[in-house]
């Protein structure tokens, strides 16, 4: 039932993402601007790292489209509830652990559709990359948007406006980009800097992504990479579904 349910609400938002063609196509649009405006810039720099400034900065855009896109699913709650979509769901007898999974499958379907896009516009400019490490990358964003979204939708039911969500999401996504090393590796900040970064758990996602884009698989990277992405999304599913029950969702 668990599967059925969760299948039924991921194709009845999935088919409202398919509907809104410009919007699935707008979501890309600012890696994209950052690959082309900020990418040229990075090609010959000396960045204490290996592989190509592509190779550094296409990770980073990856988990970035996750990392904003994601942490903002949890608007479609608040207008849901305003439109009384989730007092209807709340009458029927599905699994409220498929409401919520339902929900951030489809997020992971469209970010990495999106990923997809971008890689493809980065191997026009020039980007090279193992097709193993490529598909590792769209594996970390579709564990972050599932993370996020989960705590993004948990967030949406604990306050009422648009206008309390949005602040409170800024501030929480801000320094988490600032801090990961999304756009430079964090070995070109000062110490303190670079200390204070592992304490963001998105750091360790882009280590592992960029490991994988210059072909390491097997390093210590990869696996806090990967210990910290599913942890987190266990954590946020947990969290995210504890809140849907109490929520009457």
């Amino acid at each position: 039932m668990l599967l059925h349910d969760t299948g039924l609400i991921y194709g009845r938002y999935l088919r409202q993402s398919l509907r809104s063609r410009f919007a699935l196509l707008f979501g890309v649009l600012m890696p994209l601007l950052y690959l082309l405006f900020f990418g040229p810039l990075l090609t010959g720099l000396p960045l204490a790292t290996r592989g190509t400034g592509w190779q550094v900065l296409v990770p980073g855009l990856l988990l970035q489209l996750g990392l904003f896109g994601a942490a903002f699913a949890g608007f479609t709650i608040i207008m849901e509830n305003g439109q009384g979509v989730v007092e209807r769901m709340r009458v029927t007898p599905v699994s409220r652990l498929a409401l919520l999974l339902g929900r951030v499958l489809r997020d992971a379907t469209v970010f990495v559709f999106q990923a997809v896009l971008l890689v493809l516009a980065a191997v026009v400019m020039g980007l090279r990359a193992p097709l193993a490490g490529v598909l590792i990358g769209f594996a970390f964003v579709a564990l972050l948007t599932v993370s996020l979204g989960s705590l993004s939708y948990a967030l949406a039911f604990k306050v009422r406006t648009p206008q309390e969500f949005g602040p409170m999401v800024n501030a929480l996504t801000m320094p988490s980009m600032l801090l990961s090393g999304l756009m430079l590796p964090m070995s070109l900040a000062p110490g303190w800097l670079d200390v204070l970064s592992h304490f963001v758990p998105f750091r360790y996602l882009v280590d592992a992504v960029r490991d994988a884009y210059v072909g390491s698989y097997l390093t210590w990277h990869m696996a806090y990479g990967v210990l910290v992405a599913l942890g987190f999304a266990v954590l946020a599913v947990t969290v995210g579904t504890r809140v849907f029950r109490t929520a009457g969702a």
